[in-house]
């Protein structure tokens, strides 16, 4: 019983967050949530109470996929300090590796992509929204480059000038993705973008 209701409860997150891709959280009603589930509202009200409650279970499931992600690719955890002296050590093929994994995660799999997307619809709506699209797509990553990076280059400058090198294209080549007609070539563009920047990483850490 317990895992047929988690099942809804995670059908519901999965429905409501399409429906918040094409129309925006804000644009998005309880009432055409249960509609696309084709439940009733008060069915809908069992599972949970509001709107506000799917999209924090919705940002608490990407929270859980991050860290599943992060574990599975072996990558430095704990404060800043231990993490920068994580990516001091880590392999440059990990590097590679888990850049992919990151960018076929914001395009491919859907329910982080409808979460990107609706953040994108929504950053200009609403101020929790758009603290929400900073932390994850765009101030977010550029600020833990730049503090990885300023664990291994003497200046803070440059450690800002190289996560702007690194995530800056990565950023642009999510909307790139979005409308290409070949996404896969897309995605090429990504591994050659870090191949160049592992190898800057490579000559500064040596």
């Amino acid at each position: 019983m317990e895992s047929k209701e988690k099942n809804t409860k995670e059908k519901i997150l999965e429905e409501a967050l399409k429906l918040f891709a094409q129309s925006g959280y804000m644009g998005t009603s309880m009432n055409e949530i249960a509609s696309r589930l084709g439940v009733t509202k008060a069915a809908l009200y069992k599972h949970y109470s509001s709107k506000q409650e799917i999209l924090d279970s919705i940002v608490e499931r990407m929270n859980q996929m991050d860290v599943k992600r992060a574990k599975e690719y072996e990558m430095p955890d704990g404060d800043m300090e231990d993490v920068i002296a994580g990516y001091k050590n880590i392999a440059l093929e990990k590097i590679r590796q888990f850049t992919k994994v990151q960018f076929l995660h914001w395009t491919e799999e859907e329910f982080s992509c409808c979460f990107r997307k609706m953040l994108t619809l929504e950053q200009y709506r609403d101020p929790k929204m758009a603290k929400l699209y900073q932390n994850y797509l765009a101030e977010g990553p550029l600020r833990y480059m730049e503090a990885v990076f300023s664990g291994i280059v003497e200046s803070g400058e440059d450690a800002k000038q190289l996560a702007m090198d690194f995530y800056g294209p990565i950023f642009l080549l999510y909307s790139i993705y979005d409308g290409a007609e070949n996404k896969q070539e897309v995605v090429k563009q990504v591994e050659e973008h870090v191949e160049k920047i592992t190898k800057i990483f490579q000559k500064i850490s040596t």
